[in-house]
């Protein structure tokens, strides 16, 4: 038994070492966080509530920094999105890659997702009844990641979170309340691809956003 304990002391001075030249063999402890995100991407992989999980072919559960303190929110994932599983990878998230360094930030420093998990057939917009079985999972998600800031990318995002039927031109360019975070709506960067003029109002949100998280 003697034995036993002198062979884990030098374990542990043999690691002691090692961590002082920067080297760590031991895996990063798990975050309740980390659990829960992970629990809920299941519940959301295995979820059958709405008849888009017979088309799609991955989830599009959103990714990015757990502990983000900007959260962008659009309304669905794509062909591209679906393919990969991952939010934000065609070009509309090429564009939002730019915005999100133009803030002096990286897509890794930010949250990122959608409404809804599932790809819509065709692009076309979320069903209200869509919306309605997917909402408590981003309800959830925005309540574990606990963003100071939210941005809804497009009118049905920002329709969904504020519950207003008001145009996006007209609520974009000042924060709303939502459930006690900052939330402000703009241009989806979809939009952005085809009216290209409107990229100046985007960036005004953007540093309307940089300005509460003082990245100016």
């Amino acid at each position: 038994m003697g034995g036993f304990f002198l062979l884990a002391e030098s374990l542990v001075e043999i690691l002691k070492i090692y961590r002082d030249d920067g080297v760590d063999f031991l895996p990063k402890a798990i975050s309740e966080k980390e659990l829960l995100i992970d629990n809920l991407k299941k519940e959301v992989k295995n979820c059958k509530k709405c008849t888009l999980f017979k088309s799609r072919k991955n989830i599009v559960f959103g990714e990015g920094n757990l502990y983000a303190k900007l959260m962008f929110i659009g309304e669905a994932p794509g062909k591209y999105e679906d393919l990969s599983g991952k939010p934000f990878v065609g070009d509309a998230g090429k564009l939002l890659s730019k915005i999100i360094d133009a803030m002096h930030l990286k897509r890794e420093d930010v949250y990122i997702c959608n409404i809804l998990k599932c790809r819509p057939p065709n692009n076309r917009d979320p069903l209200p009844e869509e919306v309605e079985k997917c909402l408590p999972f981003l309800i959830k998600q925005i309540e574990l990641i606990k963003p100071e800031i939210i941005v809804t990318l497009g009118k049905i995002s920002t329709s969904v979170l504020l519950n207003t039927s008001e145009k996006i031109n007209k609520l974009r360019g000042k924060f709303y309340n939502y459930k006690g975070i900052k939330l402000l709506p703009t241009f989806h960067p979809a939009h952005l691809l085809h009216h290209p003029e409107n990229k100046k109002f985007v960036w005004h949100d953007m540093q309307l956003v940089m300005k509460e998280l003082n990245l100016n």
